[in-house]
């Protein structure tokens, strides 16, 4: 199946393709849509996930993938959350680049005991008017003092797994991917949208 992915970043597009294996992921480039500003004004990822996919479906009107996602700290009662790509300016300054949230994060939690954090991935997949799967995983981890591992993006160098010893920065793609809230997330979606499949080729085939 084709689907078009409705994100302008095109980490999230490189982790999501290998975990739907026999669809085709286009990033909205690839559709021809130029980049556009969204109002995520959403009070949990599924709301902003949808009003993504909503109007990424309106300017193509192909089957639409939204992620949206974040990281919760326990101690910031739940902060960055739905505001992590925004922490840092959400007062409408510019917006800060990966290393400066990451640095204001630790700012922030430098006193702080509770290190408890979770990332969310919320992905929603658009297939008609009001039509939807939708499917949200998390993957826990402790917040480090300090940032470590070159790979992923956003937060990783700072999400440190206990039961793998490294922070999700530190981790090799497969290793992120089998562990990971999109990745998790992802395989759910995959076998969700096969049994779509399956299911509308048994409408057809009994119609």
């Amino acid at each position: 199946m084709e689907i078009l992915v409705a994100s302008f970043n095109n980490h999230k597009i490189d982790e999501l393709r290998p975990l739907l294996p026999g669809h085709r992921l286009l990033s909205p480039a690839e559709a021809g849509i130029e980049v556009m500003d969204i109002d995520e004004n959403g009070s949990d990822y599924f709301a902003n996930a949808l009003i993504k996919a909503k109007a990424l479906y309106g300017k193509a009107a192909v089957p639409t993938l939204a992620d949206d996602s974040g990281l919760s700290v326990l101690a910031l009662d739940g902060a960055p959350g739905i505001h992590s790509s925004r922490y840092g300016s959400l007062d409408g300054s510019k917006k800060l680049s990966d290393g400066d949230r990451n640095q204001l994060l630790l700012q922030v939690m430098k006193d702080k005991h509770e290190r408890r954090c979770a990332f969310y991935c919320c992905l929603v997949f658009l297939y008609g008017e009001e039509r939807y799967l939708a499917v949200q995983e998390t993957c826990p981890g402790i917040l480090a003092s300090a940032p470590a591992g070159k790979g992923g993006f956003g937060y990783d160098p700072l999400v440190f797994l206990p039961e793998l010893g490294k922070t999700v920065a530190e981790l090799s793609p497969e290793e992120k991917n089998s562990v990971s809230h999109r990745g998790r997330a992802g395989r759910t979606m995959a076998a969700m949208l096969n049994s779509l499949l399956e299911f509308n080729m048994t409408l057809r085939s009994n119609a």
